[in-house]
């Protein structure tokens, strides 16, 4: 369970995969609803570039109406999004630059990776968001105003068969997020029979992107 001391961020409450040579670039990735960062951890090993350290932190459980008040890691929660925070700040205090790290996440973490980099006034390599929709959507763009990422290039990637959050709402998040951003940095894909997970294929897609918002340097 996370704490509430946000003076240093929580990185004994995430799952770190370490690069296997000299690290210049981060990626931060938040899982869903329900879940751990154990599961992403063991995806982004799959698709892990070697320069690169993936923090994949745990959310804190508290209880969440929509699922009958069961206490549950859940996102959406100030205390996490204040983790974010403090794990970006760690590690460009460590010496690696914001525009050296990529925030991403998973359906409820996806949200919380677009939200957190629309009103960060640090600017990011990039985000990624799975299977997601832009939370108080109503704010934007007025809540962008000061952020630091109007030029940083977002994947969304989305199942066709979601029966969670359907693919209709990530088509109207791109298009939102096009009124946000300038419009060619948002790339939008959808996957045929793909319901509320990830496959191979999308897989393969955030490593490009990964690849090419962080190059060896």
């Amino acid at each position: 369970m996370c704490g509430n001391n946000m003076s240093v961020p929580l990185l004994s409450e995430a799952v770190t995969v370490p690069g296997t040579e000299k690290e210049t670039a981060v990626v931060i990735f938040l899982h869903g609803l329900g879940d751990t960062g154990h599961g992403w951890a063991d995806t982004m090993t799959s698709i892990r570039l070697p320069y690169i350290k993936y923090i994949c932190p745990h959310a804190p459980r508290i209880p969440v109406t929509l699922n009958m008040k069961m206490t549950m890691p859940s996102c959406i929660d100030h205390s996490f999004f204040s983790i974010v925070k403090a794990i970006i700040d760690h590690e460009v205090k460590n010496g690696i630059p914001s525009s050296r790290i990529i925030l991403g996440g998973f359906s409820q973490g996806g949200a919380l990776s677009l939200y957190t980099a629309l009103t960060s006034q640090q600017h990011l390599a990039g985000v990624v968001g799975l299977s997601c929709w832009l939370p108080l959507h109503k704010t934007f763009p007025q809540a962008a105003s000061g952020s630091g990422n109007k030029d940083t290039p977002i994947l969304q990637c989305h199942g066709e068969m979601d029966p969670m959050i359907p693919v209709q709402f990530g088509a109207m998040t791109a298009e939102k997020l096009k009124t946000i951003i300038s419009p060619q940095n948002v790339t939008f894909r959808t996957y045929p029979g793909l319901m509320h997970s990830s496959c191979p294929q999308e897989m393969s897609a955030v490593k490009e992107f990964i690849e090419k918002q962080l190059p060896r340097v």
